[in-house]
Order: C-alpha cells, then sequence, then structure tokens
C-alpha cells in the first residue's frame, strides 16, 4: 500500500434481520486476499431507527467515525436517497440503493443489485433470449432487477406483483431507458398468456425462502422454452428452479447475485478489484457449512 491509501477500513450493512447475513464475512474474505485489515459491521435496526431523521443521525454518526462505506438493506433502502449527497444514474432512476460511500465527508449512493444482477446474468446466462420476459415482483429488489434486464436488452418486460401501484412505479421508472422496450404490468389472471409468450421468468419475490415456501406462480405453466431466474439464495435451489429444472429450463440461481452484488460494493468502498471467482467459493462454502450444520439464515442479505 503506499502512503496516499487507507490503513483500514470500516464498513456496515443496516437494515432489520440483518446479523445473519453472509455479507460482512464475504467482504471481510476478500479484503484479507488484498492483505487489507478490513472491519464490517452488522447494524440491526428497530422500528423506531428506521424513520428518516433517525437514519440521517446513523449517516451522520458513520462520517464522523470515518466510516469508508455502509450498505442498505430492507426495509430503508428506499429512504436513504435523499439523505446521501449525490446518488448514480441508477440511484436516480429507481429511487432505492443499497450501498453509500464515504469521501472525505461526503456521501454517494449506488445500487449494486442492478449491476449484480446484470453481471450473474451475464455470466450465467449468456446467450439467453431477451424478447420477452416476466419479471414476478416489484420491490426494491424487483426494480432493481427490471433496470438490469433493460440494461442487458430486453425487448418487452411484463412486470407482476401482488401491489399494482408498486408493480405501476416499476414500469413507470423503467420506460424511457431503451426507447425499443415494451414495459407492461399484468394482474395475476394474465400472468399464464404473459408467460405463455415469454422467453424468461425472474422471480424477485421472497416466495421460495425458507420462511415463505412455494413457488410464486404455478409450476405448470413453465415449459422447456423458458429460461428461469431466482434472486433467492436461501435456499439456492427455491421450488420454482427445482420445477423448472425438472421441466427442462435452463435456470439461474440467486448465488450470482448475491456475490456480484457484495464484490461491485468492495470495489467501491476501496478501490481494489474484487477476486469474484474466489468470492464465489467463499459463498459456495458458506452456504454449504449452513446446510451441514442444518440452520440455514433466512434473510437473503
Amino acid at each position: 500500500m503506499t502512503g496516499q491509501e487507507p490503513r483500514s477500513y470500516l464498513s456496515a450493512l443496516l437494515g432489520q434481520g440483518v446479523r445473519p447475513s453472509l455479507t460482512p464475512e464475504l467482504h471481510e474474505r476478500e479484503a484479507q486476499r488484498h492483505r487489507l485489515r478490513y472491519v464490517y459491521k452488522t447494524v440491526d435496526l428497530d422500528d423506531r431507527r428506521t424513520a428518516p431523521e433517525r437514519l440521517r443521525e446513523l449517516l451522520d454518526h458513520a462520517v464522523e467515525l470515518g466510516f469508508d462505506g455502509l450498505n442498505v438493506t430492507h426495509p430503508v433502502k428506499q429512504a436513504m436517497v435523499s439523505l446521501v449527497d449525490r446518488v448514480s444514474r441508477e440511484v436516480a432512476a429507481i429511487g432505492a440503493l443499497n450501498t453509500v460511500v464515504i469521501r472525505g465527508g461526503e456521501t454517494a449512493g449506488h445500487n449494486t443489485d442492478v449491476t449484480g444482477f446484470g453481471t450473474a446474468f451475464r455470466a450465467g446466462l449468456p446467450d439467453a433470449p431477451l424478447d420477452s420476459v416476466v419479471l414476478l415482483g416489484a420491490g426494491g429488489a424487483g426494480t432493481a432487477v427490471g433496470h438490469a434486464l433493460a440494461g442487458l436488452g430486453a425487448r418487452h418486460l411484463v412486470v407482476h406483483d401482488p401491489d399494482a401501484s408498486r408493480a405501476e412505479r416499476l414500469v413507470a421508472s423503467v420506460r424511457g431507458l431503451d426507447k425499443d422496450l415494451v414495459v407492461e404490468t399484468v394482474a395475476a389472471s394474465g400472468l399464464a398468456t404473459a408467460v405463455s409468450t415469454a422467453t424468461g421468468v425472474v422471480n424477485a419475490t421472497p416466495v421460495g425462502m425458507a420462511a415463505h415456501p412455494g413457488t410464486p406462480l404455478p409450476p405448470d405453466l413453465l415449459t422447456p422454452s423458458l429460461w428461469v431466474a431466482d434472486i433467492v439464495y436461501r435456499p439456492l435451489l427455491t421450488e420454482l428452479l427445482g420445477e423448472a429444472a425438472a421441466r427442462g429450463c435452463r435456470t439461474l440461481n440467486g448465488a450470482g447475485m448475491a456475490v456480484h452484488q457484495a464484490a461491485d460494493a468492495f470495489e467501491l468502498f476501496t478501490g481494489r478489484p474484487a477476486h469474484r471467482d474466489a468470492m464465489l467459493r467463499d459463498f459456495d462454502q458458506m452456504v454449504a457449512t449452513e446446510v451441514a450444520l442444518g440452520t440455514p439464515r433466512e434473510r437473503n442479505n
């Protein structure tokens, strides 16, 4: 390290239910490969500390205490946007951030969920057709995935969410990113038709997690011509992916997005290139340890 570089790094994850997160260990293991002193903490927020004024206090304290960066997750991805000094193009369009870089007393918001999904998709389904994609879920993660799909070149994006207004907000945020992209919402009653004409499906809902078993759409809608991606990684083999694979679909699990969003945040915090293959191996090892111990963690952070 040169005299111009920090002697150590300090970062944290803010959100609810974050203590079991794999993100701190992913960052710290990667820092060891760079021979960096790096501490990553978790800050579990109770309901009182999710109010904007309390988040402002936490952000101010992080700046004062010399933090280099923060990751942000449910339920404060949207609330943090107005609190940072500046935001990336993705954050401005989406209205949600998951990463805050702190430099020289200033804060900058980024969304590595967008870049994380995009990188994972290109690596895991490099030649998958994007003529028409059905996106299930329009929350913070779903919106990030929608923007990533637009960036990947999707031609037709059909969004479904039980909250119709949330789906409309996602559509409004994506519309205009590409003049050739057609984007629309679909109600539950129209899902079967939408999937029948789609080339791919992405699950960005919590359905499939350990605490939310099941599939986000009827498995009999899946046909071999579809590719199916799931951003859930606890468990890695969700019911949706299992049903899809059994029907001959190409599949993509949530590991890639989880690792690449962490790698992107690490690079933003440190300016060092992440060893992504090694981080993927770390992730596989950590998940395998959870399974062996019989203590799968529920939060998908």
